[in-house]
């Protein structure tokens, strides 16, 4: 059996389709990005309905391919779901469970965790979907690890995100993974958002940052990044915010959904990652040159956040 291609893209289109998920998954996958100097992805809607479906707002999406096209997807995506429905066709679920089979990745937006679940192919895997449908979603599959307080989880070939907006950070975490760092960034610029927020981050920001004049961490966290190879630590950023360690770990919790130290980790792997797609430099010196010290805590680190290794990664997204 032929090895399926993960840029060959197909997302669900179902009756009460959630049309801003929908149009998450085409914003990111389905138009042709021919600035981006790569080959983008091929793209697909598939229906288990010859006619329009009904989508949110008095839409209707005439989808252009039935399920066969999850015989050759190397990616699909389930934008949505009507959970509180019956359940889920039998076929679509035979379908979604053969097409993993054969490799597919299998990516869900929000509530669309709950289709995948009715798959069997989530017991024992770790999840997330919309804080609100925790409590259904963990009385329904109690066999599933649902974590509420997080945007998105990858579990290699299964991923899911949570509320609707987290998908933009899901999608864009898969373009990173197919296409390397720098055209994951470009694609952000272009849609006008943060180039990456790891999966780990709160659902839930309290305080969003707010401008240096009124008192927000966008100046800290602007430092921080341009000092990631001096060996800034919590304390140096709470000096720099004028705060208390205690204090600023608080706020810092409140506009960013993450602690400092696993933000300024991430950091450090992003700063990595652009190093080894741009430069020859040696592990060891990109390695100090993010403040990481050694290579093995780069590689340490840079496996937890990517699931892979600095020189592999090198191999993959090296200057084109």
């Amino acid at each position: 059996m032929a090895l399926r291609d993960p840029r060959h893209v197909a997302v669900l289109a179902y009756d009460g389709l959630g049309t801003f998920e929908f149009g998450i998954v085409v914003e990111v996958f389905g138009l042709r990005r021919t600035g981006l100097d790569v080959k983008w992805y091929d793209f697909e809607v598939c229906s288990l309905e010859r006619a329009p479906v009904r989508a949110a707002g008095g839409i209707l999406v005439q989808a252009r391919h039935g399920l066969r096209s999850l015989e050759r997807a190397g990616t699909i995506v389930i934008p949505g779901w009507n959970y509180g429905g019956p359940p889920a066709p039998p076929r679509l679920l035979r379908a979604l469970r053969s097409a993993h089979a054969g490799g597919a990745r299998l990516v869900s937006i929000c509530s669309g965790v709950f289709l995948l679940a009715e798959t069997g192919l989530l017991d024992g895997k770790r999840v997330t979907a919309h804080w609100r449908h925790a409590d259904k979603f963990r009385a329904r599959f109690p066999n599933v690890q649902i974590e509420p307080d997080v945007l998105y989880v990858d579990e290699g070939n299964i991923l899911t995100s949570a509320g609707s907006a987290a998908g933009l950070d899901l999608c864009l975490h898969i373009v990173r993974l197919d296409y390397g760092g720098e055209i994951a960034n470009q694609l952000a610029r272009r849609l006008v958002i943060p180039p990456h927020r790891e999966g780990g981050q709160a659902q839930y920001i309290e305080d969003p940052i707010r401008p240096a004049a009124q008192g927000g961490l966008a100046p800290v966290l602007e430092w921080a990044q341009s000092n990631l190879r001096r060996a800034v630590r919590v304390d140096d950023l709470a000096r720099k915010a004028r705060m208390s360690e205690r204090n600023f770990a608080r706020h810092f919790r409140q506009q960013t959904g993450s602690t400092p130290h696993q933000w300024l980790m991430h950091q450090r792997v992003l700063a990595a990652q652009r190093r080894l797609e741009k430069t020859g430099d040696s592990i060891d010196r990109i390695a100090e040159a993010v403040g990481m010290e050694t290579a093995a805590t780069l590689r340490l680190h840079f496996r937890r956040v990517l699931g892979t290794s600095p020189s592999a990664y090198r191999r993959r997204f090296a200057a084109r």
